[in-house]
């Protein structure tokens, strides 16, 4: 094979994580999909802490935010909150590493994070708010790209949902009437398109509504 890079290794570490799961993913079992030593890793990454930011750091690369331009705060806001959700959707694995890194060791998170804390600021946040405001937008898109509200994808997933819509449907219904009616979509029976426009109208209703206070 050719010259290893850390681009290569971080790219064939998450086909690894997002088949198999983070746990599958080590040093020695990288290096045999890539038909290296161990040792060869190691010259990019010392160890796993620092392969899962290199990963981290590999998968918000494929998200480039657009460049300020003269759009309202609210257009740009919008824009980078759902170009990180498709980025992360792309890696089933990429909540758990980022929930595993921390961001700031990360140099493409840091130019994404910037910028949201730029689009805040313009909105009319104090400091502290648009540290808050990033910071639940960021758990915002972890949270709607990892969709737990959208239709099972597989056998197993799909025996569960079905299990636990029976078990909603089954309560009392003169006792937890909207949990009843509700038993579908609350088991995860709920169109993937109005999962992510209601779930991102939301998070940025909720950033335009207090900014218009100001």
């Amino acid at each position: 094979m050719g010259k290893l890079t850390a681009r290569a290794i971080a790219e064939r570490a998450l086909e690894i994580g997002d088949a198999e799961g983070l746990d599958a993913l080590t040093i020695r079992r990288l290096a045999t999909d890539l038909g290296v030593t161990p040792m060869a890793l190691y010259w990019h990454y010392k160890n796993k802490e620092q392969l899962l930011i290199g990963m981290a750091d590999h998968l918000i690369a494929g998200f480039a935010p657009k460049p300020a331009d003269d759009r309202p705060w609210q257009e740009q806001l919008r824009d980078l909150t759902e170009g990180l959700i498709r980025t992360l959707r792309s890696h089933p694995c990429a909540k758990d590493v980022l929930e595993q890194i921390d961001p700031v060791a990360v140099p493409h998170f840091l130019v994404v994070w910037d910028q949201a804390l730029r689009l805040a600021r313009t909105a009319g946040f104090g400091v502290e708010e648009c540290c808050l405001i990033t910071k639940y937008l960021l758990q915002s898109a972890i949270a709607i790209a990892d969709a737990p509200g959208r239709l099972p994808a597989d056998a197993d997933a799909a025996q569960a949902a079905r299990g636990k819509r029976l078990a909603l449907q089954s309560l009392p219904v003169e006792q937890y009437p909207h949990l009843v009616e509700m038993a579908g979509p609350m088991a995860g029976g709920m169109d993937p398109a109005l999962y992510d426009t209601f779930g991102v109208d939301l998070v940025l209703g909720g950033i335009e509504a207090l900014a218009a206070r100001r």
